[in-house]
C-alpha cells in the first residue's frame, strides 16, 4: 500500500506509490498515455490531497487502512482513493493470465464458473451508475462481486479485497472514450492480476 512516513507532531505523510510495471506495460487494453494521466495526475492529486487534510486532522493512524476506517467526507474520499488506487494497479498485469488452484475452485464454487464471474463482474462494472468500482471480495469466506460509488471501498467495512476495476471515467476515456463495456471487457479478459488475487485470497491479514 501507499508507503506512509512519521513527520512533526507524529502525524502521517503518504507518498504516491510507484507504478508496478512501466506505463506502457498494459497497452493496448490501457495505453500509457492512460497511465501517465491516470497515475501522475488523478492518483497523485488524491494523495497530496490527503496528505493536506491530515495536516489538519487529529486522526492518529498506523497505515492508509487506518485512515480510510477512521474517517469521513473530504478526507476519507481522499485516503479511500488513495488506497483504491494503489490497490487497481496491482489488480491489473501486463500478461494476459487465468485464475487457477484454489483461486478457480472458489470462483466455480460461489460462481459456478469463471466464465459466470466474469459476466458478473463485468456486469457490475458497467452497471455502476456514475463513478465507481467493481470489486472481487472474500466477504465471511464466500466470493462477492460488489460495485461501490464514487470513494467507497469494500475494505473499509470489513471485507478481504481481491480484485478491483475502476470504472470513473479518466480510467478510460481517453482509450475507449465512452464506452465502458469494452474497457470492462478487454481488462477482464486480458489484464487481471490473478495471482494478485490468490495472494489476497490466501493472504490471513486484508490486503
Amino acid at each position: 500500500m501507499t508507503t506512509a512516513s512519521t513527520k512533526a507532531a507524529s502525524r502521517l505523510h503518504f507518498d504516491l506509490p510507484p507504478l508496478p510495471y512501466p506505463e506502457d506495460a498494459l497497452a493496448p487494453v490501457i495505453s500509457a498515455e492512460t497511465l501517465a494521466l491516470h497515475h501522475g495526475k488523478h492518483h497523485k492529486k488524491y494523495v497530496d490531497t490527503m496528505n493536506e487534510l491530515l495536516a489538519k486532522s487529529d486522526i492518529r493512524a498506523n497505515s492508509l487502512e487506518d485512515v480510510v476506517r477512521s474517517s469521513d467526507g473530504k478526507l476519507f474520499n481522499n485516503a479511500a482513493q488513495a488506497w483504491n488506487h494503489d490497490f487497481y494497479w496491482k489488480s491489473l498485469s501486463p500478461k494476459s493470465n487465468s485464475p487457477s488452484g484454489a483461486m478457480r475452485q472458489r470462483l466455480e464454487r460461489d460462481f459456478g464458473s469463471y466464465e459466470s464471474f466474469c459476466d458478473k463482474f463485468a456486469a457490475a462494472a458497467t452497471g455502476q451508475f456514475g463513478s465507481g468500482w467493481a470489486w472481487l471480495i472474500d466477504m465471511n469466506g464466500k466470493l462477492e462481486v460488489v460495485a461501490t460509488g464514487n470513494a467507497d471501498t469494500p475494505m473499509a467495512d470489513g471485507a478481504r479485497c481481491l480484485l478491483t476495476l475502476d470504472v470513473w471515467e479518466h480510467a478510460y476515456y481517453v482509450d475507449y472514450r465512452n464506452q465502458r463495456e469494452k474497457y470492462a471487457q478487454a481488462v477482464i479478459e486480458k489484464r487481471l492480476n490473478w495471482e494478485f488475487a490468490e495472494r489476497n485470497l490466501n493472504s490471513g491479514q486484508r490486503p
